[in-house]
């Protein structure tokens, strides 16, 4: 069976009396006997309702096309590259927040689960009451890891802030590169930068992956990190400057940057 809509019409969020807004659920797991007593547990919450389930990732891109849904339990190994299965999946439905249901995992999958936009890593072995509370955490946008996950992400990130604030490359970064260095650190966008050097957007765009390279890092807000880090631009912009870049950095969605 692909995939199996509970009781309900697709495309509303049905809601219960007493706890408000109903969570709606995607099981996705290729072992049936795990399906079922998923679905056991979450059935006895008035909160909780199972929409769709499936069992081969088929099944899954099926399922999340299909039936809206707050939260995806995804079991790993319903795939041979669960990662970018993952990728995929919220690509295609960025609206579900993914729990991944997994034997084991290290510690770099779950840094790489979590930049692909997983919200929740759980094992297998893990106990009815604290799946459901896990479900209802990840539904409100919280992040959910066991205290090993928590500890591998926060070496995860002392080791980027350790690149992030070692010595400066030995490559020289030319008079034209400070100069959209500066203008990033203003908050300019790419089309704003062009006209200001005069020349066009793509140029810019070159520029910059020419500069990240030079630096080691991968984006505008690693860039203005860096520049905080090394005081790039002490001699253009001020620090309160780059500290705003940053901000923006966060947010912006301009590609090749």
């Amino acid at each position: 069976m692909a995939s199996r809509l509970a009781k309900g019409q697709a495309g509303t969020q049905p809601t219960s009396a007493e706890n408000g807004p109903t969570i709606r659920v995607i099981i996705a797991d290729s072992q049936a006997i795990f399906r079922v007593g998923i679905r056991k547990v979450l059935a006895v919450e008035d909160d909780l309702r199972v929409v769709a389930q499936a069992e081969t990732l088929a099944q899954v891109f099926s399922a999340v096309a299909k039936f809206p849904a707050d939260v995806l339990l995804f079991e790993s190994r319903i795939s041979s590259n669960p990662l970018e299965a993952a990728t995929e999946l919220l690509k295609r439905a960025p609206e579900v927040k993914m729990i991944v249901l997994t034997g084991d995992v290290d510690a770099d999958q779950t840094v790489e689960y979590l930049r692909r936009g997983v919200r929740g890593i759980v094992t297998r072995s893990i106990g009815p009451d604290l799946l459901v509370k896990c479900v209802r955490k990840v539904a409100e946008g919280e992040t959910w890891l066991d205290n090993r996950g928590v500890n591998w992400m926060i070496e995860a990130y002392r080791s980027q802030a350790t690149l992030l604030t070692a010595p400066r490359p030995k490559n020289r970064l030319s008079d034209k590169e400070l100069l959209i260095i500066s203008c990033v650190a203003q908050g300019m966008r790419n089309r704003e930068i062009a006209q200001e050097v005069g020349t066009t957007e793509q140029v810019i765009k070159n520029y910059l992956r020419k500069v990240y390279d030079k630096l080691g890092v991968s984006d505008r807000l690693e860039l203005a990190l860096y520049c905080i880090h090394h005081r790039l631009m002490s001699k253009g912009s001020a620090a309160a400057e780059v500290t705003e870049a940053a901000a923006a950095a966060a947010g912006s969605t301009e590609v090749a940057e």
